[in-house]
């Protein structure tokens, strides 16, 4: 039986288990979106992981969205990544960069003076957005034009390459939780009427697009996509997720990317399930639990359920999950996040067993 403790072959790449860190945002990067050094003990504290995927990084300036937060499209970004995976490779362990486009997801405050952000069309996410200054509302994005759409793929396509220099053993493109590849899938954040909105076949142009794109450049061996069906973060409405996702499934699949990574927000494992026959490759799956994905989760791969599996509340206190949930316990609960990005409380200041 294969258990969540056995190594698996990733598109050539030999990971030493099968629980993987999702990504998770901790705003911790310095001026300019450089990692800091707080970032490469963070992340090398938890080189144990069979694979870590890291925190959203902004493939552009505009793709930013949250304060604090680590980009890929600078000489200087990609020196200090470098740092990152040095530190991690060095234990043994692999680690990818998720590219992660904000789009309608941001605030003017959070960019340079005169930018706005950008979304597939000039339809506002309800709510408010985290910046530097305190909480604010969700403003009015601005249309991309078709010219600025290709533009955009080829700004994943150099943060992708930017990774690969960085040292990072590949990427996951996030087209997940209410972000821009995501606006582009779903029928309430998306009213284009051109090649890229409208039917199911043109709102999943922009991710296969991406995707395409991204693998031509840095190889599918190196490229994983990130999903979350249904999923209603950044007021996201898909009333209708199935025909959306097995159709991109179907798109990428002759495509042979390193993994798919399903975050389950909602119940939808019937959808899951079918997605996994749809999917030859790695699938790495972000269970829906009750609660914080925990030990009994790891009973998915047991099942064949999934390959690896997705834990993210946990990792952030347990920078030794694996080896906690093999001896079955103890997890150490996080603490409320501070007031501020430049501390390690709550970030790297966890004990190992």
């Amino acid at each position: 039986m294969t258990t969540a403790f056995d190594p698996i072959d990733v598109a050539g790449m030999r990971l030493a288990n099968r629980i993987a860190m999702a990504p998770m945002t901790r705003s911790r990067a310095g001026a300019g979106g450089i990692a800091t050094d707080l970032m490469v003990e963070y992340y090398s504290q938890r080189a144990s992981a069979g694979l870590i995927i890291t925190e959203g990084v902004q493939p552009s300036v505009v793709g930013q969205g949250y304060p604090w937060t680590p980009g890929l499209h600078s000489d200087e970004q990609i020196a200090s990544w470098r740092k990152v995976t040095d530190a991690v490779h060095a234990k043994g362990g692999r680690i990818f960069a998720q590219i992660m486009h904000t789009g309608r997801v941001g605030h003017p405050v959070l960019l340079p003076e005169g930018m706005t952000p950008v979304a597939p069309s000039a339809i506002a996410a309800q709510g408010q957005v985290f910046t530097a200054e305190g909480m604010k509302e969700f403003i009015t994005p601005r249309e991309l034009t078709e010219d600025e759409i290709l533009a955009t793929v080829t700004d994943f396509v150099t943060a992708s390459r930017n990774a690969i220099e960085a040292g990072f053993d590949g990427v996951e493109l996030h087209g997940a939780n209410g972000y821009l590849i995501h606006q582009f899938l779903a029928p309430n954040s998306n009213h284009r009427t051109d090649r890229w909105g409208g039917s199911v076949e043109n709102r999943i142009r922009f991710a296969v697009e991406v995707v395409r794109a991204v693998v031509a450049e840095i190889g599918a061996d190196k490229t994983g996509l990130r999903i979350s069906p249904s999923n209603a973060l950044n007021t996201i409405e898909e009333p209708e997720p199935a025909p959306v996702y097995t159709a991109l499934v179907d798109a990428i699949e002759p495509l042979g990317l390193a993994y798919l990574h399903i975050l389950e927000s909602t119940d939808i494992r019937e959808l899951t399930l079918d997605l996994r026959k749809r999917f030859t490759g790695t699938l790495i799956l972000n269970a829906l639990t009750e609660g914080p994905t925990g030990p009994d989760a790891l009973h998915l791969i047991e099942d064949g359920i999934t390959d690896v599996l997705s834990y993210g509340f946990l990792f952030v206190a347990n920078p030794d999950l694996p080896a906690r949930l093999k001896a079955g316990g103890p997890s150490t609960p996080p603490t409320p996040p501070p007031s501020t990005a430049a501390t390690p409380r709550g970030y790297t200041d966890y004990p190992t067993l």
